[in-house]
């Protein structure tokens, strides 16, 4: 018994330390290089699982707003796109994007629900490098899932929330070519719903 807990003790102090550092995918940083992620919450709903009028309208009018958008007066390509999964009581996540989706070519990622925010990270973390995003999720779980992605929700919402009422933010993040997050910050649409151009 003796050399059993003697071969153990000496098999421990071989093993390196790093082993028992945090698990490698709890460190994002290279896998979020050169990274843009754009979020944004589903549009203004009805009284059953889909988008009422003006939801309908800011789904539309997002089509050219992010075929359009541009950073540091760049035009962004997004790459991939994610929505919450449909559920009985709302469709809206994948409403709300799919115009942009056909706008650009581009197909939904609608696998994961709405609670299943923290797979989304895991996901976008398995992609290609150098990738940009753009996931349209429930307000209740942004703030939870901006924290899987690495930033900080009370630096973007008073309380750390997304408020209720507010369907026209989005919040960008950029990461660096180490894949550090750099900047996290909330952007005020003023999308035009009527129709009209500004």
């Amino acid at each position: 018994m003796k050399r059993v807990l003697l071969l153990c003790g000496l098999l421990a102090t071989l093993i390196p330390a790093a082993v028992f550092a945090n698990p490698a995918h709890a460190d994002n940083s290279s896998a979020l290089k050169n990274v843009v992620i754009l979020v944004i919450r589903h549009a203004e709903p009805d009284h059953h699982h889909g988008l009422s009028s003006a939801g309908k309208a800011r789904a539309k009018a997002y089509a050219s707003y992010f075929k359009n958008f541009k950073i540091d007066d760049q035009p962004l390509k997004l790459d991939y796109l994610f929505a919450a999964r449909d559920s009985s009581v709302s469709h809206r996540p994948v409403l709300t994007i799919d115009p942009t989706a056909k706008e650009l070519g581009l197909t939904v990622d609608s696998h994961f629900y709405d609670k299943q925010f923290h797979r989304v990270a895991d996901e976008i973390e398995s992609r290609p490098l150098g990738k940009n995003y753009l996931i349209c999720w429930h307000h209740g779980n942004i703030p939870r899932l901006l924290r899987a992605l690495g930033a900080d929700p009370r630096t973007l919402f008073r309380y750390g929330r997304w408020p209720g009422h507010v369907f026209d933010w989005v919040i960008q993040l950029r990461y660096d070519e180490n894949g550090h997050l750099v900047e996290s910050k909330r952007i005020v649409e003023n999308l035009p719903l009527d129709g009209s151009t500004k």
